[in-house]
This record gives structure tokens, C-alpha cells and sequence, in this order.
């Protein structure tokens, strides 16, 4: 899958930069194939998503009315094991955990035209809120981020949370961010060459990225 660009939301003083996925149609069904692309499964009004994680658990809590769009198509990703074995490929202490693209690029490619339209913003982006990142109006995939502060300057952006963290909180904050701001601003994993060779490229550059073992609906 290629990524087209990133968004800088303005914020005060700084830019917060998300990496996101170009716009495209709804993906093909591919049965029998774990992480395949099937259409969005409508999901349950509360569910909870575990992380097993290379640091511990970490359990999701979603609410479908805060944004039905982004909490239909996490369900389906879960379900079909998209995030098995997936890095948390940005780590900003005080700001941002970042992850959702997956080890295979093949699987990557199945998801490349699975944009999604807009939610409406009905919570805030406060720290534990889970929520998309997205290149512009229209174009949230598979990349999510767990907020680490308080960011509610992201809301005015259209970042729309749909859910929350509601245990393992001290273990998202544990997760190595030593390798720093994502390129090209930074010294860090590039998106765009995870998408192309997916984790054999991070075991090698950046072998202490801390990962998800296994997401599951509970």
C-alpha cells in the first residue's frame, strides 16, 4: 500500500504530525486467509479489545456511538488478525503511542482501499482515548494512536476517538521510544518502508520496538 502523505495539525506552537493512508474503496472479500480484507462487520454497542503485548496487557474499550465508522472497521481488523504481531512504530512520551500497520505487506495491500468516511468528534482526546490517524478528511485505515496527554487541541483537527484504554495504561506508557520522531522529521521507523517490507525491516533497524503478540475482541 502506498501512503500518500502526512498531516500536520497545527497546534499552538508545535505541529503534531500523523501518518496516514490515501483515500480508496471498500475491500474485496478474500475468505480463508488470516488478515484478509472482508467488509466492515457492524459491531457491538460496548466491546473490549485485548492487547497482548510484548510489555503486558492492554484492553480497549470501545464505544460505537462515539464513532460507529472507526469502531465497525477496528472490530473487523481485530477479528481477522490484522494487528497480530504489529509494532508501535511512533512512541512520544507526554504526546502519542502510534501503531496499525501490519508485519505483512501483503496483508497491507489487501487494506489499501479501506478508508473510511469521517465520524463527527463526540469525545475529546484525552490521555487512554484511542483514536485514528488520518492524511486529511476521509482517509482513516488501519493506523491508530493511544493519546498519552491530554491533546484535546487534536479534536478541532477531526481526530474522532472511539475508545478508550481501561487497563494496562502504565504498560502503553512503558513502550520503547527510544528511536525517536518518525522519518523524515526524525530518526525513526518510516512508515512508507514499513508498508513495503513490513516487520523484517523494523527486526533490523529497530529491533527494540515493542509490539502487539495477539488483539482480540473479549
Amino acid at each position: 500500500m502506498t501512503i500518500s502523505h502526512w498531516r500536520i495539525a497545527a497546534a499552538t506552537a508545535a505541529c503534531l504530525l500523523f501518518y496516514g493512508c490515501s483515500p480508496g474503496t471498500e475491500p474485496k472479500k478474500e475468505d480463508g486467509k488470516t488478515g484478509a480484507a472482508l467488509p466492515n462487520q457492524q459491531a457491538p454497542p460496548v466491546f473490549q479489545v485485548k492487547l497482548d503485548t510484548s510489555k503486558g496487557p492492554v484492553v480497549i474499550e470501545v464505544t460505537r456511538d462515539w464513532a460507529p465508522q472507526g469502531a465497525d472497521h477496528f472490530y473487523t481488523l481485530v477479528k481477522t488478525g490484522f494487528y497480530d504481531g504489529s509494532r508501535f512504530f511512533r512512541v512520544r512520551p507526554n504526546f502519542v503511542v502510534q501503531f496499525g500497520i501490519n508485519g505483512d505487506p501483503k496483508t497491507n495491500r489487501l487494506w489499501a482501499g479501506a478508508s473510511l468516511p469521517d465520524d463527527p468528534v463526540k469525545q475529546s482526546n484525552t490521555r487512554g482515548m484511542v483514536t485514528y490517524a488520518t492524511a486529511g478528511p476521509n482517509t482513516r485505515t488501519t493506523q491508530i494512536f493511544i493519546n498519552l496527554a491530554d491533546n484535546r487541541r487534536l479534536d478541532q483537527d477531526g481526530f474522532a476517538p472511539f475508545g478508550k484504554v481501561v487497563s494496562g495504561m502504565e504498560t502503553v506508557d512503558s513502550f520503547y521510544s527510544g528511536y525517536g520522531e518518525m522519518a523524515p522529521r526524525g530518526p525513526g521507523p518510516d512508515s512508507e518502508e514499513i508498508e513495503r517490507t513490513g516487520n523484517s525491516y523494523l527486526e533490523n533497524k529497530f529491533p527494540r520496538l515493542d509490539y502487539i503478540k495477539k488483539a482480540t475482541v473479549e
